[in-house]
């Protein structure tokens, strides 16, 4: 065999196609071209974030996700059940548990568990009626803006699996999550941030992390990106010192240009997303501050969220969420933290009820105000629910363990019939009278979206995939 041949065995058929003048790369390359140019510096990128046309009319255009990290207990906050509070300090029977799983087993097999009927007032709000907690009154008092969906259901009662399930479909990390799917599927109507926007408050971050957030094997265009309250919305977004606008801009021009002789080369979408984000962040270096000064917020505005301008508050976020959907971002997710009360529903409920309750109503009013509300969708819950059986581990306090099988989260917004329960549960608050399962609820976000469920796909290593797997009805009960 001669020398050539050796060498010839060794050219793979990337190299090849990468190589040669009219190789698969440049071809992909050139599809992604919004001026079909090939070479030039006229050559620019599609946006990936760039607004798509939905799969129908959509009801709404945004989406404000505000997630209860840990499970708030419904029991307390929204599911009032007067025969529960009869049955209080009753054993649960073993019909009752019989062939069902919960987080800490042996808690419940130690000694037979004891119904606990909470020790919160209930009352009715607004002309819909609905029952809510002398703990959230805020909350109550949009009691008519807003839509309880009661005994739904998901598949894993730990933390981590349960918020990887609700935001991505799946129990095992590595999924697409739900604001991923959305940018994919409409892109986003905001030039200057970005599609997906999540914000953090509490004690800490959510079990899971960035997983939550993430695009999965979708293009990473499309994952969440994470703002803080204060200073640069994103760490390192301003220049540093001795660095002029000309200087940057020239060097973003250097790097772009590597960029698109890469794309040229290989076709790889992902440099297509790098080159999205340098332009996207030079473009924030302006859009991010003035988006968290609220100096142009009336007093009155302030005051009705809570907000201090600075601290890094659950306040602070809704009232940065509305701004952000304000500016035509398509997906927003807050995560607040510390709602996992197996001990104790006392004092450190009310804290976290405190932390959450006149915000939330404020950002339902402030957008109803400026028109916003019809046209945004607003979700307010946790990746599951709480036992109506109590949970003891210290003395003279009680909490409650993790419950899969029916808890409640509320909704508001445009294409939402609102002033309403959807779905139920049986008079202990243990079982759902009707099936309502997270799929249910992707399907129904999405629809609202204009999305159809079964048709936002994704090939991935031989498969199509979607966000609800191979479930999911739309909740038409919920729809206006």
């Amino acid at each position: 065999m001669t020398l050539e041949d050796r060498l010839l065995q060794l050219e793979t058929r990337r190299h090849f196609f990468g190589r040669c003048g009219v190789g698969l790369g440049r071809l992909a390359f050139a599809g992604l071209l919004t001026d079909g140019a090939l070479f030039g510096a006229t050559a620019k990128p599609s946006n990936p974030m760039a607004p798509k046309s939905p799969h129908f009319p959509a009801k709404v255009k945004n989406v404000i996700y505000l997630f209860m990290a840990g499970g708030p207990s419904q029991l307390e906050l929204f599911d009032y059940k007067p025969k529960l509070q009869e049955y209080d300090s009753k054993t649960a029977p073993e019909s009752l548990l019989k062939g069902k799983r919960f987080a800490f087993m042996d808690s419940f097999t130690k000694d037979p568990p004891k119904l606990l009927g909470t020790r919160r007032e209930f009352k009715r709000y607004g002309r819909s009626g609905l029952y809510v907690s002398e703990l959230l009154p805020n909350i109550g008092s949009v009691a008519d803006d807003i839509a309880l969906l009661s005994g739904v259901s998901t598949d894993n009662f730990n933390h981590g699996p349960a918020k990887c399930f609700i935001n991505t479909g799946s129990v095992r990390f590595g999924r697409p999550s739900i604001g991923a799917w959305v940018t994919y599927g409409i892109g986003s109507e905001s030039e200057d941030l970005p599609g997906f926007v999540v914000l953090e408050s509490g004690p800490r971050g959510p079990r899971g992390g960035a997983a939550l957030w993430g695009s999965g094997f979708l293009p990473t265009a499309y994952q969440g990106v994470p703002f803080r309250s204060g200073g640069d919305p994103i760490l390192d977004l301003s220049s540093p010192k001795g660095i002029t606008e000309r200087t940057q801009q020239q060097s973003l021009d250097a790097i772009r240009d590597l960029n698109l002789a890469k794309l040229a080369e290989t076709g790889d979408p992902e440099i297509t997303t790098r080159i999205a984000a340098y332009e996207m962040a030079y473009r924030m270096q302006t859009s991010g501050p003035e988006l968290i000064d609220f100096s142009k917020e009336s007093r009155k505005t302030l005051d009705m969220y809570g907000v201090e301008p600075g601290k890094s508050s659950y306040a602070n976020n809704c009232l940065l969420a509305r701004r952000l959907v304000e500016r035509g971002v398509r997906f927003v997710q807050l995560y607040h933290t510390d709602w996992d009360h197996h001990a104790d529903l006392g004092q450190p409920l009310d804290q976290v009820c405190r932390e959450v309750d006149r915000p939330t109503a404020a950002l339902l009013r402030d957008l109803k105000e400026r028109g916003l509300l019809d046209h945004t969708l607003v979700i307010w819950g946790g990746e599951f629910g709480r036992t109506p059986m109590g949970e003891v581990r210290e003395r003279n306090k009680a909490g409650r363990n993790h419950h899969i099988d029916a808890y409640t989260l509320f909704l508001a917004g445009g294409g939402i019939r609102a002033g309403q329960v959807v779905g139920g549960t049986d008079d202990l608050g243990f079982s759902p009278t009707e099936r309502l399962h997270i799929h249910d609820l992707q399907a129904t976000i999405l629809h609202l979206l204009g999305l159809d469920h079964t048709r936002l796909t994704f090939q991935f290593q031989g498969r199509q995939f979607r966000l609800t797997d191979v479930g999911g009805q739309v909740i038409q009960k919920l729809l206006a």
